[in-house]
């Protein structure tokens, strides 16, 4: 029996490793759930997997929930949620908190030598060399949630490195795929937010319309997989079947297919390196009978040449881009400024970034909230 900590139990991700638990039985015990402020979907996730212990980051709200719940021990603030990670009744870490909010009890998680099942993507943007060489110190186990990156995982197990020529990431192209610059100017919040293959929170589909979230992932493969970033492309496949692809010196190629569902990678997080009956019905390729593939435009989705230009510079660039992307989402979904300013914006702010090669982390979680500050006033 493998016994998981949630950090972010009522998010998207956090509800499919819920459901996912519960379809595995016996192999997974749910031991601490933690959240930001949903306490009330907290409370119902407590009734039905009886944690040992949940943590809330909002202490206001793990204050109201203790009262609700006093059998139970609710941790409060970033202290309860390192606390929560460390428990040594836990095994494994599932990051699903959004934000890099989750960096800090990811890595002290692998610090306490707890292997980690990744769906945080700012964890390893913001901190991705810190974040790594705790990981390697303390040997922990790293295993990817994102859907790109179990299929890089999947497709390159047993593999050498030097073997791989290149790796591909998929993108769906979000909504906007085939718009003119001059329609991208006119979209709106509503039309953003329907992404036509995946359900997400808010921030990750204005991510996808951007293509934004691709550029994260690109920066996370660079990390997690220690691939050089010219060695790693983004390719639009607009089906979503093939999650990404591996090309090796031979020129044969790898691919992980699958229905676009978070179900699998969720699962196999879980349980690798073994794998069971999911949830999901058998692939029908007649249903998926076609697959397609495009370049990206990256006149019309300047946030992944952003988050290209932010590696190779290194050091604080990728943190800052990401914090004050955040900012620029938030806005955008406030209505206060238009769907192109988000990449305009975030192009303006990152010129006038001031580079620290490397970075510790508090000076990390600094520039995070500097990059708020300034995002919050372009």
């Amino acid at each position: 029996m493998k016994r998981i900590a949630l950090l972010g139990s009522t998010g998207s991700i956090g509800e499919n490793t819920l459901r996912v638990a519960k379809h595995l039985g016996e192999r997974i015990q749910v031991t601490a759930l933690a959240v930001h402020s949903n306490i009330d979907r907290l409370e119902e996730q407590i009734k039905e997997f009886s944690p040992s212990l949940v943590a809330v980051f909002d202490t206001d709200q793990a204050l109201r929930l203790q009262k609700r719940v006093p059998h139970l021990p609710v941790l409060a603030g970033m202290d309860g949620l390192i606390e929560l990670v460390q428990h040594e009744a836990v095994d494994q870490v599932v990051s699903a908190m959004s934000g890099t909010l989750g960096l800090l009890p990811t890595y002290r998680a692998a610090e306490a030598g707890k292997d980690i099942a990744l769906a945080n993507k700012e964890a390893l943007v913001s901190g991705g060399a810190l974040l790594m060489d705790c990981i390697r110190k303390h040997n922990v186990q790293l295993l990817p949630i994102d859907s790109e990156h179990s299929a890089l995982f999947q497709c390159l197990n047993g593999e050498e490195q030097k073997s791989v020529r290149r790796l591909i990431l998929t993108a769906s192209g979000g909504p906007f795929r085939d718009l003119s610059l001059g329609e991208l100017d006119k979209v709106s919040v509503e039309h953003a937010l329907q992404h036509p293959t995946w359900t997400m929170g808010a921030k990750n589909t204005i991510d996808s319309s951007t293509l934004m979230n691709k550029g994260l992932e690109l920066i996370e493969t660079h990390w997690m997989f220690g691939i050089p970033i010219e060695q790693i492309e983004v390719i639009i496949h607009p089906q979503s079947v093939i999650h990404s692809m591996v090309e090796f010196c031979d020129h044969s190629m790898m691919a992980q297919m699958s229905a676009p569902s978070m179900i699998t990678p969720i699962q196999y997080a879980l349980t690798y390196p073994d794998r069971y009956p999911s949830l999901l019905k058998p692939f029908d390729f007649m249903q998926h009978s076609t697959l397609e593939f495009m370049p990206v435009d990256i006149e019309r989705f300047r946030c992944l040449q952003v988050a290209c230009n932010a590696i190779v510079s290194g050091g604080s660039a990728p943190c800052y881009m990401n914090a004050a992307n955040e900012i620029l989402v938030s806005r955008f979904l406030d209505k206060k400024i238009s769907w192109l300013d988000i990449g305009r914006k975030l192009e303006s702010l990152m010129q006038d970034h001031q580079l620290l090669s490397q970075p510790g982390l508090e000076e990390i979680l600094a520039i995070d909230q500097e990059a708020r500050r300034e995002a919050a006033l372009v």
